[in-house]
This record gives structure tokens, sequence and C-alpha cells, in this order.
């Protein structure tokens, strides 16, 4: 059920990346001018959306709408993440993607009554539900995955980004081309599966292994002695805010959430008009075509998770030395694969193939610093998803902002400056992991003991006598 709630997230999420390309006028440009090497228009489909679109909206104003999203999904990680610590993150999740899939079903109503403001009001709103899901649900993984089997636990649970790209993209092209409605299906489907998830979430998911009324005393008792922790309700003392500022592997992990955003958000946002644009795919082959990428992330998203999980177990790596290696295929891979795509000029079959490699590569992420929150602080997984994956998420206001400014005539050149920006960050971001990244568990995971630690010390520093009378006479 995870699973399925971060497939159906970011089926509402990105389903309008892929619809906004028909929603959209084209208007003829001169190529020769703007582009000499403009991949040849013959290649767009005849279909009937395929040049006329409804709303006349420049490259500007539609990275505003694409980023309006997270303008609100960062808004909530925070407070999800704690309210799922003290309460549970049952409900935290749920109403959260209620709330989205009844926004995406309004959608088309917003667009086509209030224009781009309101569109990008609704978006706005459905980024304030959708903003509690990765904080919600690290918090319910840490009571319920033991520590060896997290890289392959977390990432068949993350990976639901995969799958819901995958279909949100494929299904997106086959309901524009071939429904009677248009785009609009598009939302109006994906919000109701959205709703109906909700209902079998409240049914069959609890908040943790004790208050499941079916799991045996048996898978409760090992669930207790692998993952330990604090009662949520009762012992969980005030989140250690000071402690998690100064952590430097706190640090490490946030700058490779905000490299892996930045090219993830990249892509899953903008190369459904990358391939329209520049490309030429006609809207059947561009949701296709868009979808593959994220079908090999999954798949080797799974695979690595395997490997990751098996490594550590056998002793060949520590949880440390694991997470950065795969940190590192999933930040090199995608660079190098859409700079080299960058070049391929309107070679299609070299262009896909390699931003597919690359994009495939970057599924190590999961088993790599994706689970990292869990290792360091399984106590507050909540609250430090919150803060990483939150302020990762401000790059997914930058980044559609930031390819609309710099590609206002969609040309190749335009494009390969945005992919060289995502290759420096990517790789900027990755070597301070390498440098500051951690797997181990942090002292301030459990603050009470930290403060019976420093109430030790303290003691014996005022009284140094009572350490010293504890101390065995020496024997000659």
């Amino acid at each position: 059920m995870g699973f399925l709630a971060v497939a159906n997230a970011y089926t509402m999420r990105i389903c309008l990346s892929t619809a906004i390309t028909e929603m959209v006028v084209h208007h003829n440009r001169n190529e020769s001018e703007t582009d000499p090497d403009a991949c040849p228009s013959n290649s767009v489909s005849n279909n009937k959306t395929a040049q006329h679109g409804t709303f006349d909206w420049d490259e500007e104003t539609q990275g505003l709408i694409l980023s309006s999203f997270f303008w609100g999904y960062v808004i909530t990680h925070l407070p999800g993440g704690m309210l799922a610590e003290k309460f549970g993150g049952k409900y935290a999740l749920g109403l959260g993607i209620l709330c989205t899939a009844i926004l995406s079903i309004l959608t088309p109503l917003a667009a086509t009554q209030g224009g781009a403001g309101w569109l990008i009001a609704v978006r706005f709103l459905e980024g304030l539900g959708e903003g509690t899901t990765f904080p919600a649900l690290n918090s319910i993984l840490a009571r319920w995955v033991p520590p060896q089997q997290r890289g392959i636990l977390g990432s068949f649970v993350f990976s639901g980004s995969q799958i819901g790209t995958v279909v949100g993209t494929a299904l997106s092209g086959v309901l524009i081309e071939y429904s009677s409605i248009g785009w609009p299906s598009v939302f109006y489907l994906f919000g109701s599966l959205g709703v109906l998830w909700f209902f079998a979430w409240i049914a069959l998911c609890y908040n943790d292994p004790q208050s499941h009324p079916f799991i045996s005393d048996e898978e409760k008792a090992f669930l207790e002695q692998s993952i330990g922790g604090l009662d949520n309700k009762k012992d969980i003392p005030p989140v250690p805010w000071r402690e998690m500022a100064k952590s430097v592997p706190l640090w490490g992990l946030i700058f490779a959430q905000i490299g892996h955003d930045w090219g993830f958000f990249t892509l899953v946002t903008d190369l459904p008009k990358y391939f329209k644009d520049v490309m030429r795919f006609n809207i059947f082959e561009n949701g296709f075509l868009t979808a593959l990428p994220y079908l090999t992330m999954w798949i080797f998203s799974m695979a690595s998770g395997w490997l990751c999980d098996h490594l550590i177990t056998w002793g060949c790596l520590s949880t440390t030395n694991a997470r950065k290696i795969f940190t590192t295929i999933a930040s090199v891979g995608p660079g190098v694969g859409i700079i080299a795509a960058s070049y391929a000029g309107c070679d299609r079959t070299a262009v896909v193939s390699l931003i597919t490699l690359g994009t495939m590569l970057m599924g190590s992420f999961y088993p790599g610093m994706k689970v990292n929150a869990l290792d360091l602080s399984p106590n507050y997984a909540g609250t430090l998803m919150a803060i990483v994956n939150g302020i990762g998420a401000f790059t997914g206001i930058i980044t559609p902002y930031l390819v609309g400014v710099l590609t206002p005539d969609s040309t190749i050149l335009q494009w390969r400056e945005i992919f060289w920006i995502v290759f420096g960050v990517f790789l900027a971001t990755n070597v301070l992991f390498i440098f500051m990244g951690s797997g181990e568990i942090q002292p301030w995971n459990n603050p009470l003991t930290m403060e019976q630690g420093v109430d030790k010390a303290n003691a014996s520093e005022t009284n140094p006598s009572s350490d010293a009378e504890k101390i065995p006479p020496i024997k000659i």
C-alpha cells in the first residue's frame, strides 16, 4: 500500500507535464533563424490536437504552472513529519493524498474557467496535500522495516514514484490521443484512482506493529527487537533541533537530496516538453517514450536495493560506504547520460537510449541516500525526511521556471545549457555527500540517552572522588 501511495501521488503530480503539451497553443516560428539545428518538423503527428491547443501560455508561464505544485509541497513537509511521529503516519499520509486526488479531479474546471491563475492555485493546493507523503511514509517505514531490509523494501516502496511516472506519462499519452474529451480525462482518471486508494489504505493499514490486530506476537517481538525505538505516543522527547542542525551527516544527506531532486524534477517535469518541442515526438510517442526511462529506473532500483542489502549483510560493504557508492552511481550516471543525449542531435534513437540509460542508473539513489534518514535516526525518521525532502523540493520550484526562462525558443542549444547545469549540480552535491555522509545511527536519535550521558559526565566533573572510589586498589 505504501508503494501504491507513492505511485498514486506521482501520477497526479506529473500528469500535467504531459497534458500541458497539448493544452497550449503552439506558435509557428522561423526555425532557420532561432535554431538552425532544429529537428525536422514533419515527424509531428497530424493528430487533431498536435498543433492547436486551448491556452496561449508562453514558456515562462508554463514554467510557473509546472512549478506551482512545489510551492505548496515544501510547506507541509515539516508539519506532516512531526504529526506522523507524534500520532502516526496513517492519516497524515492518507488525508494528504485524498486532498490531492479531489483537487486533481477539479483541475480541468480550474483551467477552463479561471485560466493560468486558477490552475496555479489548484496546483499549489495539491502540493500542500501531497507534501505529507514522504515524511509520513518514512515514519511508518521506520516502525515496520528492520534495518537489514531497508535497502530492498525502502527501494520498493519509494520506487512507486517510477511506476507512477511510467503509468502517468504513458497512459496520459493514450488518453489524450484516443479519449473523446482529450486532456481533461487524464485528471479525472488519476484523481479517481487516488480516492479509491484512500479508502483501501484506511481499511488495511496501521501506524505500527503494536496497533495492528492481525500480526502475531512473535512478529511483534521480532520487529521490536530488530527496530527498537521509542513509543511515539508516550516516550518520544521533543525533536533535538540543535543537535540536528550541527549534524554533518544530516547536512551531507540534504546536499545529496538537492542534487537528486534537481536532476529528477528537471526530467520528470520537463522531459515531455523536450520530446515534444525539440525531438518532435507526437503525443502518443511522447507518453510512452517519456515513460521508458522511469520503467528502467524502477527495475534498476529494485535490483540495486537487493544488491545493496546483500553487500551489507555479507560484510562486503559498511552501511556508510554502501550509501555513498550507490548514491554516486545515481548522480554520475544520469548526468553523463543527459549530456551525451544533448550532443546526439536529432538522432531520436540515440537520444532516447542515452536518456533512458542515464535515468536507469538514477534508480540506485533509493538504496543509496533515500533510505539514509532511517539509518541516521529511526526515532525521528518522519521529521528527518520532512527536512531533507522539503529542502530538496525547493528545486521543484526553481527548475521548471528556470527551464521556461532559459528555453524561450526550445532549441537544442538552449536545452543543452539546461542539461549542463543539471550535470554540475549532480557532481557538486555528490562530492559533498561523499565527504559528509554516514550510514551510522546518530547520537541525537535518542535524546534521553544523550541527556543521561551529559548528566553523568557533569556529575563526574563536580565530584571526581566518586569515580575514584570505583577504581580498585593496585595490588603489589
